[in-house]
């Protein structure tokens, strides 16, 4: 069997601890059999034949400029079957002038309404088998940001959030939001995970749980 490769990509506002929380995840790839290259820019997207031989992107990138060439050569690998997967604000707060990076995973951050509050996570009953969430416990309860996300129907969407009507919100009833969610791109696989604003949050044994096997779930099969 081939050996598969990760890259992982990060950078950006250090308030997401793009190092640190990336860190928890690479010790699970090696045992999983990945070879992890780690890369601190962005350049390394416009290199056609590295892409072309990486299984699987785990991107913390907060906010930050992706170059037109950079850009173009991330989509073009997922589109050949390179799998993207991340949390939180280093996947669905990246780029925010780049529509095309949002296109292919699907939601952005919009807002964490209340900033760190009490909200739970739920699996969606019709998906509960699915492999990045089968068998987990739900709701899962948290106190920290709670993502208001924008997303688009072709996301496989796994758990939800809601945000209800507070006194002081401008929305009247309840929103309910994606949380976790797969989706295909091309030949390629996308995972994204709204929870993951600290180190503290990725150790949740359940959100550790569900962004290992995501990971999994978005890598390109071992041949």
């Amino acid at each position: 069997m081939t050996t598969r490769t990760a890259l992982v990509v990060r950078g950006g506002w250090e308030g997401h601890d793009p190092v640190e929380t990336t860190d928890l995840f690479v010790p699970f790839l090696k045992n999983a059999g990945f070879d992890v290259v780690v890369e601190d820019s962005l350049e390394i997207y416009a290199d056609e034949e590295v892409m072309a031989r990486t299984d699987l992107v785990v991107q913390s990138w907060t906010m930050g400029d992706i170059l037109v060439e950079e850009m173009h050569g991330l989509r073009v690998a997922v589109e050949n079957g390179t799998g993207l997967a991340g949390w939180h604000g280093g996947i669905l707060d990246a780029f925010r002038n780049a529509t095309d990076f949002q296109h292919i995973v699907g939601g952005q951050f919009v807002a964490h309404p209340g900033d760190f509050v009490d909200h739970e996570i739920v699996v969606q009953p019709e998906r509960a088998g699915h492999p990045v969430v089968e068998g987990l416990e739900s709701p899962i309860r948290l106190h920290t940001e709670q993502y208001w996300v924008q997303h688009d129907p072709a996301c496989d969407v796994l758990m939800t959030t809601t945000h209800h009507p507070r006194p002081d919100a401008p929305w009247h009833e309840p929103v309910t939001v994606p949380v976790t969610w797969t989706r295909r791109w091309g030949k390629g696989r996308v995972f994204a995970c709204t929870v993951g604003h600290s180190v503290a949050e990725l150790e949740h044994p359940a959100i550790h749980q569900i962004i290992t096997r995501g990971l999994l779930w978005a890598a390109r099969p071992a041949q």
